[in-house]
């Protein structure tokens, strides 16, 4: 293509552009900040300029730019002094749930030449969530003919800190007649439990009132309690019992509404009505869980009536519930615990975020054509994923950081051979079978030839 002296205004910009892409330079730092989450606005994150090497003066002629891939102002910098700054709040809960880690990725983009950095601020959690329990107050029914050494499950606190905020210890009020049963760690999946020691007897003691406290490790300790109200009750003397105490099942996601699960089994030693067992889900399940199974309360039977989504949740705790038809009633417990196997039902996604075209028919080996990210929201080999570029032509594909890549000039061009390329990038997957996508980008070259302006 050629250009004259005669050209209008918008030749010479084009021309301009050419020669500022083969001045295009790759910014390959990674610089790693931390800060608390909650910090007050104006909080000092640290010297983003000067840890990238570049020189205040240069910040605005240089078009300096901050992206936080969607994360809002969260994070802002002071163009005078180039320092890295908390703008808004910043919830380590309301960005990555219960996640071990959180951080919040950073690209900075800075012109003439053009250059391309990513910083990553690990967001650390403080202690400002209290344990909670499901409610504050609740009934036992406990008949007085238990025996000790009973053991009644309890359901505990949660905490949406992690870490040490996040471990707690429970302590249960003094008393005559229970213990309090904590599992150990290798026992997580089972309940907390009142232990009956010293038997009770309903005209003695129609009622107790306990008190629980959970009491986490952060600095400074937060606690949360429940209330329990006893009563004693006149009862049969056998409560129904599981087989085991703890059910652990497998199931893929996605499968149909109505799948099975697992088929529960209770006995009783009892007679008659005493022995009739009613199958449920004890009275403090999540709602969640009452979405997404059913229990059919005279076969023990669990399927599923709602979505099963390994991303959404990765296990569900299923606390269920033997009851006899005695007066007054006795009850057996046990957990299930349903692990969700992922599957490979997330194709990648290709995002070309930046083009800088056309390319000069002389630009040099390594100019970058084009920013390129992915993304698979499976896990594990399923989220793993590889990307390449169409063979036989003059580009390839380089990372850059995790899930980023450039797609950089390979070899030399030659715009009369070639004046247009369609480049196909193509992302796949390690699932089984493998998931893939493809997009498409279009790299024009432009004409050296330009007659003195």
């Amino acid at each position: 293509m050629l250009y004259s002296s005669r050209g209008d205004q918008g030749d010479r910009d084009l021309l301009l552009l050419f020669i500022i892409l083969t001045a295009w330079e790759t910014g390959s730092s990674q610089v790693h900040y931390s800060v608390l989450e909650e910090a007050k606005h104006g909080t000092f994150v640290g010297h983003i300029a000067q840890d990238l090497r570049l020189e205040l003066a240069e910040l605005v002629p240089r078009l300096f730019q901050l992206d936080s891939k969607g994360r809002g102002d969260l994070l802002e910098v002071n163009l005078q002094n180039g320092v890295l700054f908390v703008n808004s709040r910043i919830d380590r809960e309301e960005l990555c749930g219960r996640s071990a880690e959180c951080s919040i990725h950073l690209e900075v983009i800075v012109d003439r030449p053009l250059q391309v950095f990513h910083v990553e601020v690990e967001v650390k959690d403080i202690n400002d969530n209290p344990p909670v329990f499901p409610g504050t107050q609740r009934n036992l029914f406990i008949a007085e003919s238990r025996p000790l050494d009973s053991r009644f499950p309890l359901e505990g606190a949660s905490d949406a800190d992690i870490g040490e905020n996040a471990l707690l210890t429970y302590r249960l009020s003094s008393n005559d007649y229970f213990s309090l049963d904590v599992p150990t760690t290798d026992q997580q999946v089972k309940p907390l439990g009142l232990v009956l020691r010293k038997p009770l007897d309903r005209e003695e003691s129609p009622e107790l009132h306990l008190v629980l406290t959970a009491t986490d490790r952060g600095k400074p300790e937060l606690t949360g309690t429940v209330q329990f109200l006893v009563k004693v009750l006149d009862a049969n003397d056998n409560a129904p019992a599981f087989d085991r105490t703890l059910y652990a099942v497998k199931l893929p996601e996605n499968v149909p509404n109505a799948t099975f699960v697992i088929k529960l089994n209770a006995s009783d030693l009892d007679e008659g009505l005493n022995g009739d067992i009613i199958y449920s889900f004890s009275s403090d399940v999540s709602p969640d869980i009452k979405f997404k199974f059913y229990i059919d309360s005279l076969s023990g039977k669990i399927i599923t009536i709602g979505h099963i989504d390994f991303e959404e949740s990765k296990a569900y705790k299923i606390p269920v519930e033997a009851i006899d038809k005695g007066l007054p009633p006795l009850a057996g417990h046990c957990t299930v615990l349903v692990e969700v196997v992922d599957t490979n039902d997330f194709a990648p996604e290709l995002i070309i975020k930046t083009l800088w075209l056309p390319v000069k028919e002389d630009a040099q080996l390594g100019t970058i054509i084009a920013l390129i990210s992915v993304i698979d929201r499976d896990e594990g080999a399923n989220g793993q994923v590889t990307c390449s570029v169409m063979p036989h032509v003059p580009f390839k594909l380089v990372s850059t950081f995790k899930n980023y890549y450039s797609l950089v000039l390979d070899s030399a061009l030659d715009r009369e051979r070639v004046a247009n390329y369609e480049v196909v990038v193509t992302a796949r997957d390690g699932g089984s079978p493998s998931l893939s996508a493809t997009a498409s980008v279009s790299v024009e070259v432009a004409n050296l030839r330009v007659l003195d302006l």
